[in-house]
């Protein structure tokens, strides 16, 4: 398996949906897809993929780029991270990872962040690999 990132195109579409529908373990809404568009047009955020010559896309990564005063400037969220089971083990994620880490240095973004969710806590130690810290406690309201 000889996996490399780029950054996602309209053609990715289906794919990076259906594994970010199953990241969340819900329905997939139809206005998805609007926001799959604005992010690969790289202004608001970026999209990146894992994929294999042969196996094709095998996980994705998706970011925000916000505008903060303490920050001086845009710094990055992620978003959502999948990689397929059938990938897992085998780098896809870390490749992923230090491709948001380095394309929002790149951006000139003075940080990236994340939150885990209580489903997802398991995978904080993957993120602690990478520099990650925990810096305390985001709540939030649903606003619909």
């Amino acid at each position: 398996m000889s996996v490399h990132i780029r950054h996602a195109v309209a053609e990715d579409r289906d794919i990076c949906i259906d594994f970010i529908g199953t990241l969340n373990g819900g329905p997939v809404l139809q206005s998805w897809h609007h926001t799959f568009d604005t992010l690969i047009d790289d202004t608001r955020g970026r999209i990146y993929v894992a994929e294999d010559d042969e196996l094709g896309v095998l996980g994705v990564a998706s970011v925000s780029f916000n505008l903060a005063i303490r920050y001086g400037g845009e710094y990055c969220q992620l978003e959502e991270l999948y990689v397929d089971p059938k990938a897992r083990g085998k780098n896809c994620g870390g490749l992923l990872l230090q491709a948001v880490i380095d394309g929002a240095r790149d951006r000139g973004c003075t940080e990236v962040g994340l939150y885990i969710t209580h489903q997802h806590a398991a995978n904080r130690p993957f993120y602690e690999k990478f520099g990650f810290e925990d810096v305390g406690v985001e709540v939030r309201q649903r606003l619909n």
